[in-house]
């Protein structure tokens, strides 16, 4: 990244002069880091920066001396090999401390056993220090308060390292953030009041984290995504979480949070997931989710949700799926709902929902095992939407039947087709004639064809009566 108060030549190299060097004592210091990976291979190379390897990266001064500027380490896959470590011995040399030009510093998969810990030292790196990537390793021990001094960094990642104890305060100096991953850690206590106006990702899920969402994270303007999934913060969910604008993964599943459910949610979200929240007795507002019109994915399971649903899901013209299930809503689903025609995942069972079930026969079928409707007593199929026979999916689910008797006009019932059918077919069924035979037995393989036809017949006079 161009940075005004460096020396160094921000241009893009076309080869080496005759006079290029690397800088002596940051050539020692690579030695040093290399060999504390296990690397000591490093040191046959006359110029580490003339003879470099993929995963260091040299930039020059105005006098062609060349500094170290990024060190990697891991293999991420075939197509970039950075160095790897020996997981045995490899540790954090601080002979980091001697590459006064260092912006990015990145180990994947290097540290094993759980004996290494971050180094308070790497807290010394400087100001022109822009990313910190120590990602999926076995370390010990919390994040070091120092790392707090590191005021120039862009990128801060510790995903994936057992790290535990608490966040420490200290990194809310570091206001230039733009990516925060502290995530698969076992970092607990409460969540630091972050205020990071550039910061875009903010992940610190599966950490055992307590205490209340802070407000503050509303500041944090530049979000596109947080994921604060799998944890232990309880209390409501700030409604100011509704300003941030450029919203649009929020993932707050798995935790403690209760009631009362948001009134509005962000427009720009395209991912919510409030799922495995226990807000008992909480109802969903009617205009929750009025005006989000790219969100495709809602997940609000297992929440002990309770009342209506709103007229708003089905304006979620974008939807393609849609979890609702492990709660206690009761009334009918929207008759909107039928509008989404994106829709490819559909979760309902296990509510006190009842009422014709709005979506036609075809997205039924589209949607196959993942629509799950079951355990709602109260649920029918219209038969005006097209016959369900064989879907899976709708495994015991009734055919709603209009009742036409005095003072239930218009008002749906509810029978199982198979129990129905048989109703009509004794009500429809031809007496056999005086001689005890039927007309089939005169024409010779007509019998077969003559059940068809009258079962069919049967069929479509049930469906005109449920019409």
């Amino acid at each position: 990244m161009p940075d005004s108060s460096s020396a160094l030549v921000d241009a893009p190299q076309t080869g080496f002069s005759d006079r290029a060097r690397t800088d002596p004592d940051e050539q020692r210091a690579v030695y040093a880091i290399m060999e504390a990976t296990g690397n000591g291979w490093a040191t046959s190379i006359p110029d580490v920066c003339r003879g470099r390897w993929h995963g260091i990266e040299c930039m020059p001064d105005t006098e062609d001396v060349y500094h170290v500027v990024s060190l990697a380490f891991g293999s991420l896959s075939a197509d970039t090999a950075f160095p790897t470590c020996d997981l045995a011995r490899a540790g954090f040399s601080p002979a980091l401390l001697a590459l006064p030009h260092l912006r990015s510093l990145f180990f994947y998969r290097c540290f094993a056993g759980g004996n290494t810990r971050l180094p308070e030292f790497l807290g010394r790196l400087g100001p022109m220090l822009r990313s910190l990537v120590v990602r999926d390793n076995e370390l010990a021990g919390g994040i070091p308060e120092e790392l707090g001094n590191l005021t120039g960094l862009r990128v801060l990642d510790l995903h994936g390292n057992g790290l535990s104890n608490s966040v420490p305060t200290s990194l809310c100096r570091l206001t230039r953030l733009r990516l925060l991953d502290l995530s698969y850690n076992q970092l607990n206590g409460p969540l630091p009041d972050f205020s990071f106006p550039e910061l875009t990702v903010m992940d610190v899920s599966h950490n055992h984290l307590q205490g209340r969402i802070p407000s503050s994270i509303s500041q944090c303007n530049s979000l596109v995504k947080i994921d604060l999934s799998r944890n232990l913060l309880a209390g409501p969910i700030p409604p100011s979480l509704g300003e941030l604008t450029d919203l649009i993964l929020l993932d707050l599943s798995h935790n403690r949070l209760s009631g009362p459910f948001p009134c509005s949610f962000p427009n720009s979200l395209t991912t919510l997931l409030l799922n495995s929240n226990p807000m008992s007795s909480a109802t969903i507002p009617e205009k929750a989710f009025k005006g989000m019109t790219e969100l495709n994915t809602l997940v609000l399971s297992n929440m002990g949700l309770r009342g209506p649903l709103p007229e708003s899901i089905g304006e979620l013209e974008k939807l393609r799926i849609l979890y609702l299930d492990g709660n206690k809503f009761n009334g009918s689903l929207p008759r909107n709902l039928m509008k989404l025609e994106k829709l490819s995942e559909l979760r309902v069972n296990d509510n006190m929902l009842a009422g014709p079930i709005p979506i036609g026969r075809e997205l039924v079928w589209k949607m196959g095992r993942k629509l799950m409707v079951h355990n709602n007593s109260g649920l029918c199929y219209d038969l005006s939407n097209g016959r369900y026979e064989g879907m899976e999916s709708m495994s015991g689910v009734k055919y709603c039947q209009v009742k036409s008797a005095e003072g239930e006009e218009g008002r749906h019932a509810t029978k199982h087709y198979a129990a129905a059918a048989a109703d009509t077919a004794r009500v429809n069924r031809t007496p056999p004639s005086a001689s005890g035979s039927s007309s089939s037995d005169s024409v010779p393989g007509l019998g077969g064809t003559l059940e068809r036809l009258v079962a069919v017949a049967e069929l479509l006079f049930l469906v005109t009566v449920f019409l």
